[in-house]
């Protein structure tokens, strides 16, 4: 049997308890267990059988209020694979004996779930293998292992809050074999080729269907749009898979639901696109991930006033000698340059190689003073570390040099959206960073996929929040 997730989350109701679930044929196949799981082999823990719950709910760490099922505050205890010995994990819960070996941050060996008097009694233990351990309690470590939080601090500050409206929702995705009239967000989409693989793997993890491509986009996209609200979106789409030739989708599709926000550009001219997407509501942008669009690429300006850009875009754009040492040396200067001169200034990694700026602005200056400006910022930065930039237009005459790409501020050309997925393995995403990461020894460009951004997000918060507050000025350079 091929490894799957595992994950015990730390839940606190009217008193403590462990909630372990086994993902299962699209749920998560659960028990709690009052004590909570133990290393110790001497040891005999109660669990008791409770329903199934949503894939979705397998990293939620925070609160579920009063007068929903389960309300109280929950921290992931505990995250991992298991390998179950039976052939057939299901038949063998159905059964009432299962034996899986755990490969998590606190659980490791071989762990049985045996049904006892009824159906929801059951009993957990450890068998006396190489990790078992006499005396273990999991009292001794009350931390979560995604937050490092307990308990109680998650209670006095949560992240997250559980909604079981949008679980609902999410759940009812997961009961599609491989289509359905999905209903989420207050809409109705018909959605197709649920198990088709969209992002072939990276090496030991599993492809990334469509229905985990809906299910991230469908969590990220009440966040993600209000950086898409009232701007014209043009889709990179893929409707066969990352690893195909996409290709750009501007026009909006004559089959596109009424509700769906659009914009008529009054500037186009004949031959080109003239009705744009407009994502106004987090159910158009699932209507855009249902249509093959695996990159979202917002205007810089709003469909108002399009010619009046509200960021100026700075794109570090490493050449093939660049290293990622190299480019982080850049988004340095770059945020000393902005500490210095006390402007906002947003960064994110692209998900591929590179990492991009986003300075927020006051609507005022034309698309071609914004690209003075970073033109102008770009080469007194590049003017220090000459051997690391190329200011060469053609990618073959930089010598492998690094760019620092000013020519993105102007009208209809854009940069990948925040939050946004990219047509390559595993599902990277584009993901707004703090500057202080930048000292992050962990930090990589595509080092985010869609199965760690909720939960960063969740726990981190969105550090690309300013980028929507349009109140600052360019300042002279010198």
């Amino acid at each position: 049997m091929k490894p799957r997730r595992f994950v015990v989350q730390r839940h606190r109701a009217r008193r403590l308890h462990y909630d372990f679930r086994l993902e299962m044929d699209g749920v998560l196949v659960s028990w709690a267990v009052p004590k909570g799981p133990t290393l110790d082999a001497k040891a005999r823990r109660a669990a008791f059988k409770v329903e199934d719950h949503p894939l979705s709910y397998f990293d939620f760490e925070g609160v579920i209020p009063s007068g929903q099922y389960g309300a109280g505050d929950v921290i992931v205890w505990d995250v991992g694979t298991y390998e179950a010995k039976e052939p057939d994990p299901g038949e063998a819960v159905a059964n009432g004996e299962i034996h899986v070996d755990l490969s998590g941050e606190k659980l490791q060996g071989r762990f049985v779930l045996v049904r006892t008097r009824s159906e929801k009694d059951w009993l957990m233990f450890h068998k006396n293998d190489e990790f078992a351990v006499d005396g273990w309690d999991p009292e001794d470590y009350p931390r979560s292992v995604l937050s490092d939080r307990t308990n109680d601090e998650v209670k006095a500050n949560p992240a997250r809050i559980w909604d079981s409206e949008h679980e609902e929702e999410f759940a009812e995705l997961d009961s599609f074999r491989a289509n359905g009239k999905w209903h989420i967000f207050g809409r109705e989409l018909r959605v197709t080729n649920l198990d088709k693989v969209l992002f072939p793997a990276r090496r030991g993890e599993k492809p990334v269907t469509k229905r985990e491509f809906l299910r991230y986009t469908a969590q990220i996209a009440p966040a993600l749009t209000p950086y898409l609200a009232n701007r014209a979106l043009n889709l990179h789409r893929f409707p066969n898979g990352a690893d195909t030739k996409g290709f750009w989708h501007k026009q909006l599709p004559d089959h596109a639901p009424d509700w769906v926000g659009r914009w008529d550009n009054p500037e186009a001219d004949p031959g080109e696109t003239r009705t744009y997407l407009v994502v106004n509501e987090p159910a158009a942008l699932v209507w855009a991930a249902n249509f093959g669009a695996l990159e979202w690429h917002p205007w810089t300006s709003e469909i108002s006033e399009p010619r009046l850009p509200s960021y100026a875009l700075i794109d570090l754009d490493p050449g093939g000698k660049t290293s990622w040492e190299d480019l982080l040396v850049l988004a340095r200067l770059h945020r000393t340059a902005f500490e210095h001169l006390r402007l906002k200034a947003c960064a994110k990694v692209t998900g591929r190689r590179g990492i991009q700026i986003w300075v927020p602005i006051k609507p005022g200056p034309s698309f071609e003073e914004t690209r003075a400006w970073v033109e102008q910022l770009s080469k007194n930065i590049g003017a220090v570390v000459p051997e690391l930039v190329s200011w060469k237009w053609q990618k073959s005459d930089r010598a492998g040099l690094a760019r620092l790409d000013y020519t993105q501020n102007a009208i209809n050309k854009t940069l990948v959206a925040p939050y946004s997925t990219r047509p390559a393995a595993g599902a990277p995403v584009s993901v707004p960073i703090a500057w202080d990461e930048l000292d992050d020894p962990e930090l990589r460009p595509d080092g985010f996929t869609i199965h760690t951004v909720p939960q960063r997000l969740a726990v981190k918060g969105d550090p690309f929040r300013d980028v929507l507050k349009h109140t600052q000025r360019l300042p002279k350079l010198t």
